[in-house]
């Protein structure tokens, strides 16, 4: 009588080679973060560009008014449209340092910038590293974003001058936070 023939078992060779394979496929994927990177470089390319022109712009009205006479006062305008151009290089730059900084944490570091600096800002070590950096340049652009607004407040009642005050003693209070986590 015959035995029932027992399954073939795979052998630890192929079972390796199958692990090698999966393992390496793990490793592949890594470079699914470059969906997140090229779009943060090309959105802080064209935020770039944005506060470029919205400055030359601004730097064109201010010829046009004082030199040639012309246009409409910028008294009321210039100092707003600077702030709204630099909130969005800030933009621009959070985008950057996230773009560029998901690439060195995920993909490979990158040479230029460590034999550049080693602080650079592009150069992070760590995912934390990397939040810390962009939740800095995004409290910067928040406070920009609030002196935007207070330039053009209006104060209706004592009250809305206080609240102001409390506001730009918040914020005050915040960097100074800021500054002491950094230094540690």
């Amino acid at each position: 009588m015959q035995e029932p023939s027992k399954p073939k078992q795979p052998s630890i060779r192929s079972q390796s080679r199958l692990g090698e394979r999966f393992e390496r496929f793990l490793w592949g994927s890594r470079f699914l973060v470059m969906a997140a990177v090229i779009p943060s470089l090309l959105g802080a390319f064209v935020l770039f560009i944005i506060g470029t022109l919205d400055i030359l712009e601004i730097v064109s009205d201010t010829v046009a008014y004082y030199l040639l006479g012309v246009g409409p006062d910028i008294h009321e305008t210039v100092v707003p449209s600077i702030v709204i151009a630099v909130d969005i290089y800030l933009v621009a730059i959070v985008l950057l340092v996230f773009g560029l900084g998901v690439y060195r944490l995920f993909v490979s570091p990158i040479e230029q910038a460590e034999n550049y600096a080693p602080r650079h800002p592009f150069n992070v070590e760590s995912f934390d590293q990397l939040k810390d950096k962009i939740a800095r340049v995004v409290i910067l652009a928040v406070i920009i974003e609030f002196f935007r607004a207070v330039v053009d407040i209006r104060f209706q009642t004592p009250l809305e001058a206080i609240y102001l005050a409390l506001s730009v003693l918040a914020l005050s209070v915040a960097i100074y936070l800021m500054s002491i986590s950094h230094q540690k």
